[in-house]
């Protein structure tokens, strides 16, 4: 029954930002995200092993070689994904989740919705975008 009601829920700034019924929508939305991931990391594993005949042909080897090197830097990737999850719900549980890590203002919900892994409002976010490439270029 309440998984239904997740689904229907979407939170509003009608209501307190960060109520309880807003922090169980994302904790919902993280944790269901993290398993997405979980779930197709264990599917590729699956076929990584499945995989592992040596091709005869050279270029059939290297083809077999870049797409298991693709497979292992995406696998990286929803590594660093998970760690980001997992601290978005740590945040969750202290309170501080929906706050900008910088300004310490509301990040907005759509923002949030968008992307629940977000520690940056769109202002900061953007700041630290135009500082970064200001570095990059120098």
């Amino acid at each position: 029954m309440r998984s239904t009601t997740m689904k229907e829920y979407r939170p509003s700034d009608d209501e307190p930002f960060m109520n309880e019924r807003q922090r169980d929508y994302f904790r919902h939305k993280l944790n269901e995200w993290k398993e997405e991931i979980l779930e197709e990391s264990r599917s590729t594993i699956a076929s990584l092993k499945q995989d592992t005949v040596a091709e005869p042909d050279l270029a059939d080897r290297a083809t077999s070689e870049s797409d298991r090197a693709l497979e292992l830097r995406t696998r990286d990737r929803q590594r660093k994904l998970i760690s980001k999850i997992d601290e978005a719900l740590r945040r969750i549980e202290d309170g501080s989740y929906g706050y900008c890590e910088e300004t310490g203002e509301p990040i907005s919900l759509s923002r949030l919705e968008a992307r629940p892994i977000a520690t940056l409002s769109l202002e900061a976010q953007e700041r630290h975008e135009r500082r970064e490439r200001v570095h990059r270029d120098s």
